[in-house]
């Protein structure tokens, strides 16, 4: 029997407690400096830093980013808006997802299974806004059949793909 590959993101089997213990920290507060960092860990700011590194190399950590309010920026309506494609042809695929990119306001998309292709995160100033952005951004490409707008009341932070373990 062949064994399918590991997922690309799987966890590898290298990462021990005191890596786990900066990822959780780091997605927490991603800003920290490095001796911060190693002191809520307990380890020396040379280690943390070696580690932060490897993180970074082995693709275990791919990004530092901020994380913006879309309404502190005047983008205070916030959507999902569900699209299913009438044709999955690999080009109209292809082309879909480049438009996707491009859509102002788009916070996150997803390629998803089921019965809707995409699920598309947006902020907007308006409610004319967003219908200004479906009609403008999605439903004019020729591979969309349909899609359904929902309005976001809250956004409410997950714990994060890190557990937080005690020393």
């Amino acid at each position: 029997m062949i064994s399918a590959p590991p997922p690309k993101n799987a966890r590898p089997a290298s990462l021990d407690r005191t890596d786990l213990r900066i990822l959780a920290e780091l997605e927490d507060d991603g800003r920290l400096t490095n001796a911060a960092l190693a002191t809520r860990v307990g380890i020396a700011e040379s280690t943390c830093i070696q580690r932060v590194r490897a993180l970074r190399e082995t693709g275990v950590i791919s990004r530092f980013r901020a994380e913006i309010d879309p309404a502190a920026l005047g983008l205070g309506l916030q959507a999902v808006i569900k699209v299913r494609l009438g044709s999955h042809n690999r080009d109209h695929v292809h082309s879909f997802h480049a438009t996707l990119t491009a859509i102002p306001g788009a916070l996150t998309i997803f390629h998803v299974a089921g019965e809707d292709d995409y699920l598309l995160h947006v902020a907007v100033p308006s409610a004319a806004a967003l219908r200004d952005l479906v009609l403008e951004h999605i439903t004019v490409h020729p591979a969309v059949r349909h899609t359904e707008t929902q309005l976001v009341f809250e956004v409410i932070r997950g714990a994060g793909v890190v557990e937080q373990r005690s020393t």
